[in-house]
């Protein structure tokens, strides 16, 4: 018959191992609270600088689109007639937006004229169109077409390439 081995219980029931360790709980428990804050403030500090780095380039893409001295700047442009609140407007908006990317030329430049604002209203007025309307100008500035009411992608796109073969200077 084999001898078991008992393990040998300390007076106040803890091991050697408990014992030596339990003086320090309250400072592991202060470190291990210490690291996780660190960790949670690193990550928040590169989710906010992520964020408004993202934010700063949106409200600057932004605002450059909604400069209208960029007409007649010496490139082709497709200015929308738009207003914000026209869910028409902002479904041109995107189709105009992502044919400009499919055409892929840097010559051609897209603004939007907003007709919440004087400059907007002025524009649209000056060319006697309403919202949800395009304009082409050319690289001088002068009116060259007109695209009213909502259109999709594929014609924006081809739309724009005959624009920018008449009038985009090379």
């Amino acid at each position: 018959m084999k001898r078991q081995k008992r393990k040998s219980k300390r007076p106040n029931g803890a091991t050697r191992k408990q014992r030596s360790t339990a003086g320090n709980a309250p400072n592991d428990a202060a470190r291990r609270g210490f690291l996780r804050k660190l960790r949670n403030g690193a990550i928040a500090t590169v989710a906010v600088g992520g964020g408004g780095w993202l934010l700063i380039g949106k409200v600057r893409a932004t605002m450059r689109e909604q400069d209208l001295t960029q007409i007649g700047n010496g490139n082709p442009t497709v200015v929308q007639i738009h207003d914000p609140q026209c869910p028409q407007c902002t479904a041109l908006q995107r189709e105009a937006r992502d044919a400009v990317c499919e055409v892929g030329d840097d010559r051609l430049q897209f603004v939007v004229a907003n007709i919440r604002s004087p400059e907007g209203r002025r524009l649209a007025s000056a060319h006697g169109v309403g919202h949800v309307t395009l304009l082409l100008f050319d690289a001088a500035g002068k009116r060259q077409g007109i695209l009213a009411g909502p259109n999709d992608r594929a014609y924006l796109a081809n739309a724009f390439r005959r624009h920018l073969a008449r009038h985009g200077k090379s």
